[in-house]
């Protein structure tokens, strides 16, 4: 097991925690595919009950890794594309994980953060975590969490969120649905206990079917791998090279006016 991700035993629980966090737990290429290795090895694992996701450091995870990025913007469209399916599927095991999943914030959830957050069944999180999408910011679009976000907040929300890129609380995050519940960092993991042993009383297999109907029901209308391709066409585009440019120079992207005076 990679030691991007650290595999732990809690009680029923596997606890999965992003090791990355001089980087803020930034979503790279070989973190991806350590995540995608320990959600297998729990599912795979039949004294796993649960599965905690949490981070190291004080980030839960901020997203894309855009320094990773930032070097495929002269490459073929092919490794773009190869990037966000591998990102997408991820997304997609998370989801269907015949498993219940916590997400225990530990701190800053965005962009791609914000998204594994709204893979996972239930959320917890500290207060001063914060939330958002600010792909748009960049000249990115947040399409393959889309369909995750809406189920959570409704389309009016999700539009303010996506469309703004502003960032909200975590008291803000729990008005809108987007989490279930907010508590201090000492007690966060001692929440999530408290969750996993509730979880752990359900038979496995009414909890599989559960997970079955419930996304079965949420009538997902773009395949996944079309909000892939969505993902990834902008990172190919000028408007993305700009806009990443623009925030590693810390300067405004280019499409950013100032307001005028009067």
């Amino acid at each position: 097991m990679s030691d991007l991700v650290l595999y732990a035993r809690r009680g029923l629980a596997a606890v999965l925690t992003i090791n990355r966090p001089n980087q803020r737990n930034a979503l790279s290429r070989a973190l991806i595919a350590a995540l995608s290795d320990a959600f297998h090895r729990a599912a795979e694992d039949s004294t796993v009950r649960s599965v905690i996701l949490t981070g190291s450091g004080t980030a839960f995870c901020a997203g894309m890794d855009l320094d990773e990025l930032r070097g495929t913007l002269g490459a073929e469209g092919e490794k773009v594309w190869e990037d966000a399916t591998k990102l997408s599927a991820l997304y997609e095991l998370i989801y269907t994980l015949p498993k219940p999943t916590i997400a225990a914030v530990n701190g800053a959830a965005v962009a791609g953060g914000a998204g594994l957050v709204t893979v996972c069944d239930l959320a917890i999180s500290v207060p001063d975590a914060r939330f958002g999408y600010p792909e748009v910011r960049r000249g990115l679009v947040a399409a393959m969490v889309l369909p995750h976000l809406l189920r959570h907040v409704g389309e009016r929300t999700a539009r303010w969120l996506l469309l703004t890129g502003e960032l909200i609380d975590a008291v803000e995050a729990l008005r809108m649905r987007l989490i279930n519940s907010v508590t201090s960092p000492e007690h966060l993991m001692d929440v999530a206990d408290s969750w996993t042993t509730a979880l752990a009383q359900g038979g496995p297999k009414a909890i599989a079917t559960t997970k079955d109907l419930l996304r079965r029901c949420s009538h997902q209308a773009i395949a996944v791998d079309e909000l892939a391709r969505a993902s990834a066409e902008p990172r190919l585009s000028d408007e993305c090279r700009q806009g990443l440019a623009a925030f590693f120079g810390k300067k405004p992207a280019p499409w950013v006016m100032e307001k005028s005076e009067g």
